[in-house]
C-alpha cells in the first residue's frame, strides 16, 4: 500500500478522542511512507489529518470541487491539491489515487463517501481494501446493521468481510496492508 484515502469529518465533533484519531493516523501514514488522499479541506478532522501528515514530513494528495473549496477551505499547504468540478469527480480522482480506503469518524459525507468505496468493491469496479476506524465505538452501529443486513439477507458473509474495522489505528494500518479482497468468480451473487 503506496496510498491510502482516508475519509473524515470537517468537523472535530464532541469526543477529543476523534481529532487525536485523526492526528495519530497522519503520523502514522507520514512514517510508514504511506501518500494521504483525502479531501482536501484545512478544517476539522480533514485538516488535523493532513496537518499532522505533513507535519511528520508525509506526502498529502487533496482533491476538492469547486463548490466546497471556499465552504471547507481548501488547504494551500499540501504536497498537491487538486480542484475538480464536481464531487463524482473527486471520488472517482480519490479511489483511482489510492490502494485503499479507511473512513475515521465523521458525517454523511464521510459515511457516503465510504460506502460507495464499498460498493465498488462489492460490484467488481475495484479490488481495494476497506476499513472503519472505530474510534470510542462511533461505528458501533454501523457495524451493527452491517451484520443485520448479513442476517437478514442484503449483504453477502463475503460482502460483509469487505468491511474491516478496528480501533487501534497502527494495527488496523497493518490490517489493511495485509488484506486481500477475496476473489470470487461470481463476485455480484444475491
Amino acid at each position: 500500500m503506496k496510498t491510502l484515502c482516508v475519509f473524515c469529518g470537517s468537523n472535530f465533533g464532541a469526543d477529543p478522542a476523534y481529532r487525536a484519531s485523526a492526528i495519530k493516523v497522519g503520523s502514522l501514514l507520514a512514517a510508514r511512507g504511506i501518500t494521504l488522499v483525502y479531501g482536501g479541506g484545512k478544517v476539522g478532522m480533514m485538516g488535523a489529518l493532513a496537518d499532522s501528515c505533513l507535519s511528520a514530513g508525509g506526502r498529502v494528495l487533496g482533491i476538492i470541487p469547486k463548490s466546497l473549496a471556499a465552504k471547507e477551505i481548501a488547504h494551500q499547504s499540501l504536497t498537491e491539491l487538486r480542484v475538480v468540478d464536481s464531487m463524482h469527480e473527486r471520488k472517482k480522482l480519490m479511489g483511482d489515487q489510492s490502494d485503499a480506503f479507511l473512513a475515521l469518524p465523521g458525517g454523511f459525507g464521510t459515511w457516503e463517501e465510504f460506502c460507495e468505496a464499498i460498493t465498488w468493491s462489492q460490484l467488481g469496479l475495484h479490488r481495494k481494501a476497506c476499513a472503519l476506524l472505530n474510534v470510542a465505538g462511533f461505528y458501533d452501529a454501523f457495524l451493527a446493521q452491517a451484520d443485520r443486513a448479513v442476517k437478514d439477507g442484503f449483504v453477502s458473509e463475503i460482502h460483509r468481510s469487505l468491511v474491516i474495522s478496528g480501533s487501534d489505528p497502527e494495527e488496523l494500518l497493518d490490517r489493511l496492508q495485509e488484506y486481500q479482497v477475496p476473489q470470487e468468480e461470481k463476485w455480484y451473487n444475491r
